[in-house]
């Protein structure tokens, strides 16, 4: 049932006298609070906020005399209060709530200066239960949100970097805020507490190991906003959730012009592909192109394998978005600059290779300053017409020693390296995806056709382009292998790999006509074998 509203027109211009502040975050908040105090606004505060005030020689009025009570419980009971709370939530020109104010000693706050205590970063940081039960704040979200319903006369300021905004509106107002200021500010703080909640809904879920809440929630970060979407004609924005999963969200940018929303969608498919590959093991380099790999390699080195990478589809790298596993190195960077890249992403990068970017300013270079765990859990969220659809990150990988061998013949060890190599890319590939790979590179890829065929033929295809690029004399997919990313599901599509020269199969299985497939492989002398696990990717 709705609450009816008494009606009372808003302020224009409210006056500043009172500022309740309660913050887990101090930046800049003694030269914030200073300034208040010389508008002449008295400051009220509460536990560590009010001795960091005070240390710094400012007149702080503790929230006890507001309340009349001390803080209990470790602090955990202080400001849920009335003397708090109808100082937050009193409309000042309703005679009732005056006169309640004066019966009960209420003295009115003007503006409330809180942020909350830093549960999303000590829940990421993976602290133990009850320290990060003991990070849920209460009173905070409380004050944030009376402050912000009463945005007709109250500030509600939950963000740091708004402290010099007040302070200009104040001093250009006569000690005053205006509404659209404050209404602003109040949907800051909805929206503050919002996320705030999401971050713990979604913690206590995956600590009891609920896979699908019964309400779900998710929350970020502005990082900026963007010049336009996918297409000129649309908006968009970049926002961090604070997932502690390194890529392009996390990353730092040495150089060159913001990133583009295609950029990030783009940057960051490459950098979760080339994780797949452990940089202990081998050096790896993927090149993507509109969200798909062009080029994967691995190799003794990074030009090696970037070197290789490129030879798989020289034209669609014009372009692209190049991943390292590795710290990227000076011979590396030569390599890459060679061609036009949008986007370079890697762990680390040595200075001279930072030396040899910066000539290229057009260039954008992060460091992710680690590589995302292509095993560990997560999630991934793409909406839909009135709706969101959830589900948990693929974290599926096949090792050799998972491999079903199906036919007579079995692959040999390189062929078998191959096979393992071809389905990691595939996993990254848009479905229908076809991947032929050689000597731990790409050799031909096709990608997002409605027929398996098609996406095989398009591979092979390109592996031709590729092929008369290099000056070579036979096709690239000669002695290749071929990567499915779901099962074949009749004979065809063998058939058009076999054409093309690959000598072995990867794919799920589980085909009505498995049979069948099998048999053609057997009749060509291939070797195929299964995976058990399917990769779409759409």
């Amino acid at each position: 049932m709705a609450i009816a509203s008494r009606n009372i027109p808003p302020p224009d211009r409210v006056r500043v006298r009172r500022a309740l502040l309660s913050v887990s975050d101090k930046t800049g908040l003694v030269d914030f609070a200073r300034e208040l105090a010389a508008h002449g606004v008295e400051l009220v505060s509460t536990g560590g906020t009010a001795r960091t005030l005070s240390q710094a020689g400012l007149a702080v009025r503790d929230v006890s005399d507001l309340t009349g009570f001390p803080e209990i419980m470790d602090g955990r009971v202080k400001t849920l209060h009335p003397g708090v709370h109808g100082g937050l939530l009193a409309i000042r020109d309703d005679g009732d709530h005056v006169s309640a104010m004066e019966t009960h000693g209420i003295v009115a706050i003007d503006l409330a200066v809180i942020n909350l205590y830093a549960f999303e970063e000590v829940s990421a940081a993976g602290s133990d239960y009850a320290t990060t039960v003991e990070n849920i704040d209460i009173g905070g979200p409380a004050m944030v949100r009376a402050s912000a319903k009463n945005h007709a006369y109250v500030t509600t300021v939950v963000d740091p970097a708004d402290y010099a905004r007040i302070l200009k509106e104040l001093s250009a107002n006569d000690g005053t805020t205006g509404l659209n200021l404050r209404k602003e500010l109040a949907a800051k703080a909805f929206a503050r507490t919002a996320v705030y909640d999401a971050a713990i809904s979604a913690w206590f879920a995956g600590t009891l190991g609920i896979e699908q809440p019964q309400w779900r929630a998710f929350g970020g970060r502005l990082a900026g906003e963007l010049r336009y979407g996918e297409n000129p004609h649309q908006v968009a924005g970049f926002y961090r959730t604070g997932e502690p999963r390194p890529g392009v969200a996390t990353a730092r940018q040495l150089q060159g012009k913001q990133l583009s929303y295609n950029n990030i969608n783009d940057t960051d498919a490459a950098y979760e592909l080339v994780a797949e590959f452990d940089p202990a093991k081998s050096a790896a380099v993927v090149i993507v192109k509109h969200a798909n790999p062009c080029g994967v390699a691995t190799g003794a080195t990074l030009v090696e394998a970037y070197r290789k990478a490129l030879s798989c589809d020289p034209v669609s790298a014009f372009g692209g978005i190049v991943a390292c596993n590795r710290e990227l190195d000076a011979e590396a960077a030569r390599a890459i600059v060679e061609v036009f890249t949008e986007v370079v992403i890697a762990p680390s990068v040595s200075a001279a290779a930072i030396e040899i970017f910066a000539a290229k300013k057009n260039l954008r270079l992060l460091i992710a300053d680690g590589l995302p765990d292509p095993k560990a859990p997560g999630q991934t969220v793409r909406s839909v017409a009135g709706g969101l659809l959830v589900q948990s990150r693929d974290a599926g990988a096949v090792e050799a020693t998972n491999l079903k061998v199906v036919t007579k013949r079995e692959p040999s060890q390189a062929e078998l390296d191959d096979l393992v190599f071809a389905f990691r890319v595939a996993k990254h590939v848009k479905s229908n995806a076809i991947v032929y790979a050689r000597d731990g590179a790409t050799v031909g890829v096709g990608a997002g056709q409605m027929s398996r065929v098609d996406s095989s033929r398009i591979a092979a295809r390109k592996a031709e382009d590729a092929t008369l690029a290099a000056g070579l004399p036979e096709s690239m997919t000669k002695g290749s292998v071929v990567a499915s990313d779901a099962f074949f599901p009749f004979a065809d599509g063998l058939l058009s790999a076999v054409e093309a020269g690959a000598t072995a199969v990867i794919q799920p299985g589980g085909s009505m006509r498995d049979d069948e497939v099998i048999a053609a492989a057997d009749e060509h002398g291939i070797a195929m074998v299964f995976t058990g696990m399917r990769h779409f990717r759409h």
